[in-house]
């Protein structure tokens, strides 16, 4: 990976995206993590100081259209224009329908899914006058297997899908490639939670008998993020150690 690529990291002060940070940072990107609370951002840019990274910790709500402008002010102030972008903040508000507030159903639409909208018209711009860019979207497992309890969750996760093709079929002849990873159960904060009972649920149903780690999403990532896979667009990676063979 060129030196002269910089990369944006949604979500980055911890799991997953933080994982991805720290890959793509050590090919030699110049790497941008964002976060939502105060006390996120400094947790990356002291990671940044510690893993000898170059980068910027910038602090963004994904789910709010002024936010990403307050970011782009930011970064034309740096003079920082992304080729890479990394669609990782996510929230769970789950619930069985019935009972799902209205509220919960909107914030993980806004935050899982028209975050990646709103993220990627701000930077593909940018991508198309250079004729290059890496846009990798997270989703999920559960966004191709259905999950009770997260319709919200599942939800927007599918259209992620759906929208990588789409943006794939329309930026192909920009050089500029648009691919998803929908991770399985990875051992993050996310399900942490789970008691023992319903982690011996899962890893019955994973054939590698293991949940994922951040690093395991974060190779994966990194490869996309990289020149090596010019050739592929339009695709979603699934990482979920078997659970769900598309």
């Amino acid at each position: 990976m060129s030196q002269n690529n910089t990369a944006l990291v949604t979500g980055a002060s911890r799991g997953i995206g933080r994982a991805i940070a720290l890959e793509i940072g050590r090919l030699g990107a110049f790497v941008i993590g964002t976060a939502k609370s105060s006390a996120g951002v400094k947790n990356f840019a002291d990671f940044l100081k510690k893993n000898q990274l170059e980068g910027l910790s910038l602090g963004l709500d994904v789910s709010k259209q002024a936010s990403v402008d307050a970011l782009l002010q930011e970064l034309d102030r740096h003079n920082l224009a992304p080729t890479i972008l990394v669609n990782n903040a996510g929230v769970t508000r789950d619930g069985l329908l019935l009972r799902m507030r209205e509220e919960d159903w909107q914030e993980v639409l806004d935050t899982n899914l028209s975050s990646v909208f709103r993220l990627t018209k701000a930077f593909v711009r940018g991508m198309v006058k250079a004729r290059y860019g890496r846009i990798i979207n997270i989703a999920s497992v559960v966004g191709l297997s259905g999950n009770p309890g997260q319709t919200n969750y599942a939800a927007a996760k599918a259209g992620i899908f759906g929208f990588t093709k789409s943006l794939a079929l329309e930026l192909g002849s920009r050089g500029i490639t648009v691919n998803a990873v929908a991770p399985g159960f990875v051992d993050t904060d996310m399900t942490r939670h789970f008691n023992s009972a319903e982690r011996e649920r899962i890893l019955s149903q994973i054939p590698l008998n293991r949940f994922g780690s951040p690093e395991d999403i974060a190779a994966v990532v990194a490869f996309l993020a990289s020149p090596r896979s010019g050739y592929i667009t339009g695709e979603t990676v699934n990482v979920n150690g078997g659970m769900y063979m598309a």
